[in-house]
């Protein structure tokens, strides 16, 4: 009976002190699952990994014409850190529309961008909806509904015409059906998909024809990396480190990693922790052979005790 796989164990002082179990897998070129530890069948939520998908449902809706584009459909696809430039690009996708911040759905927020929320504060302002790392993503939802005369208000549910389409192209790319039907932590409606088929996804949009719906989102984030992020964002400097890849964490542990060549990682640890998950996937990705020497640094997670490193995070397998 297949069991979740160990895939990093942390050592402090010598002392194997936690350890991270998990599935992962790994997809060559033609779609094979050349690594696949742990439940790599097994449905996962893949929480915000999902948002090129959903970036892509907005997109050939028909709000791709007119909002999104560029660093446009970076952030629909991205979970940005509410910087002022992110917040500045919500409102013009919305303003193009007819709308304001007071359309969106998501939850106020902090910003993530400690810099950014500090400024706030010495300014008297407190959190807002634009400010949540989905309001990109909310917003290019907003604009596709509006250019379909789609029900506004109520483009959360999971009926709307705007859902079943995200649905819809969800399930295409992953060549399966949706396990499981949740809410996000942003209130968007959330497809479980199984592992594999979430790796499937995410390697469709980088093997997408050059110019087709689903490569605009994929060179949207390439080339846009802050709007997927934010400063000092590990997603971001990921990509900015191995130029071509695709790299979009999710909550309670999952990420995805996604080469030019078309080699895809795909991780997700059972306790939810994202601090191994980047590491975990360069190293299914070294496993198939491929070069992530550039991003090296990332495969280096430090233990830390008196602010100083006593151990690591060490992946397994190494």
């Amino acid at each position: 009976m297949p069991e979740l796989a160990v895939l990093a164990e942390v050592i402090r002082s010598g002392f194997v002190e936690s350890v991270h179990y998990g599935s992962a897998v790994g997809l060559d070129p033609s779609g094979r699952a050349e690594v696949a530890l742990g439940l790599v069948n097994a449905p996962v939520l893949p929480r915000s990994s999902a948002k090129p998908f959903q970036a892509l449902a907005c997109l050939t809706a028909g709000a791709g014409a007119r909002a999104l584009a560029g660093p446009r459909l970076a952030i629909a696809a991205g979970s940005h850190t509410g910087e002022d430039f992110h917040v500045r690009v919500v409102r013009e996708v919305l303003a193009d529309y007819g709308l304001d911040t007071g359309a969106l759905r998501c939850p106020p927020s902090w910003p993530e961008d400690q810099p950014t929320m500090h400024e706030l504060i010495r300014q008297g302002a407190g959190f807002s909806r634009e400010r949540m790392n989905c309001s990109g993503k909310h917003a290019a939802m907003l604009a596709a509904s509006v250019a379909n005369n789609w029900d506004v208000p109520g483009y959360l549910s999971p009926e709307h015409p705007l859902q079943l389409r995200v649905r819809s192209v969800t399930e295409e790319l992953a060549g399966e059906k949706a396990a499981h039907v949740a809410v996000d932590g942003c209130g968007a409606p959330l497809f479980g998909l199984s592992l594999t088929g979430l790796a499937r996804a995410v390697q469709s949009l980088v093997l997408a024809a050059p110019g087709s719906a689903p490569r605009q989102v994929a060179d949207a984030m390439r080339a846009h990396p802050e709007y997927v992020g934010g400063t000092g964002h590990p997603n971001t400097e990921l990509m900015r480190a191995l130029p071509g890849a695709l790299v979009k964490g999710g909550a309670e542990g999952v990420l995805v990693a996604a080469l030019a060549s078309g080699h895809t990682a795909v991780v997700k640890v059972i306790d939810g922790s994202p601090r191994a998950t980047t590491a975990i996937a360069l190293g299914v990705l070294r496993l198939m052979g491929c070069d992530v020497t550039p991003a090296a640094a990332f495969e280096h997670v430090d233990v830390l005790g008196g602010g100083v490193p006593v151990g690591r995070i060490a992946v397994m397998p190494a």
